[in-house]
């Protein structure tokens, strides 16, 4: 693979995530010129670190996505115009999994509630039978790749069975059990949380609708930091709604952000986080450092780490 890197901006729409300046100065020791760039400068540049797409990427040799999910980036066009496509998988399993820890605590411990009772400034205890211990829970996390096995290596610390959906059922670690996607049911249907941490992708849009949410128990608790796709929005607060699920824990939804006539805003047993899961303040250096590899090997000819076209 030939790239003749002189140029690699920064795209200013990763300031949603981190200031695009504290980006392109952990790169300045590169070999390259690196510069936070707009819309109107892609054509400067040879490559690009970009949270968004703009179709004007066609024309460069190599984009990198600061996330790990590309749905946003037309993969046939890449591919027929040459562009390479990295991503940064392998960066977000430990965030993503204090997250999902951080929502399963909330719920067990009743922490939503005092947080929304502060805010009224009311003094009221949980019922004696509301609150829990994580230990001896079960946990079907759907999706068993970095994302996946992240959330699994937490919530395995604090002693929850972890279990988990992928294409086969061969084993994977950290997992006690894995089904395949075919046994998508058998494997949500007794558990206490179901984590959905697959990418979006053709055979993942909509995975769960009305009956993977009526297979679930009533009092289980549904989480997805995937994508909001994955979901069939309305059949979930659908069962919110009639009680079929005990609450949700949602990063990411069909549209965002989320609109302020959304139903999910105001359930008591729902928790809205605005797709921000994987956030900490050294997201910019993770993803550095998968541009800096690549860098290098750009000059050594290897092939790129992450590539995904």
């Amino acid at each position: 693979m030939q790239i003749d890197l002189d140029r690699l901006g920064v795209h200013d729409s990763v300031e949603t995530v981190f200031p695009p300046a504290e980006l392109a100065d952990f790169l300045a020791g590169l070999p390259v010129d690196v510069a936070v760039v707009d819309d109107d400068e892609i054509d400067t540049c040879d490559a690009i670190v970009t949270l968004e797409h703009r179709d004007a990427f066609l024309d460069l040799d190599w984009v990198h996505s600061i996330q790990a999910g590309v749905d946003r980036f037309p993969e046939d066009e890449f591919e027929a115009d040459g562009v390479v496509l990295t991503n940064s998988t392998g960066i977000h399993d430990r965030t993503i999994g204090e997250t999902v820890a951080g929502y399963l605590l909330s719920f067990a411990r009743r922490l939503h509630d005092h947080v929304a009772d502060q805010q009224e400034r009311r003094w009221e205890r949980p019922e004696w039978d509301e609150a829990f211990t994580l230990p001896g829970t079960t946990a079907c996390v759907v999706g068993t790749g970095t994302l996946g096995s992240g959330v699994a290596d937490v919530l395995g610390a604090l002693g929850v069975r972890v279990t988990g959906v992928r294409r086969s059922a061969d084993p994977v670690p950290g997992f006690e059990r894995i089904y395949a996607t075919d046994d998508l049911h058998d494997a949500i249907a007794d558990a206490d949380f179901v984590i959905v941490t697959v990418p979006l992708t053709d055979e993942t849009y909509h995975l769960f609708g009305a009956e993977e949410f009526a297979t679930m128990r009533e009092d289980a608790y549904f989480v997805n930091v995937a994508r909001g796709s994955v979901v069939d929005e309305p059949a979930l607060i659908d069962a919110l709604r009639s009680d079929a699920l005990a609450g949700a824990a949602l990063d990411v939804f069909e549209t965002e952000p989320l609109p302020e006539d959304s139903p999910l805003w105001g359930m008591d047993e729902v928790i809205v986080t605005p797709h921000c899961a994987a956030y900490t303040r050294d997201y910019f250096r993770d993803v550095g450092e998968i541009v800096r590899e690549n860098v290098d090997r750009l000059g050594t000819g290897e092939e790129l780490h992450n590539r995904v076209v």
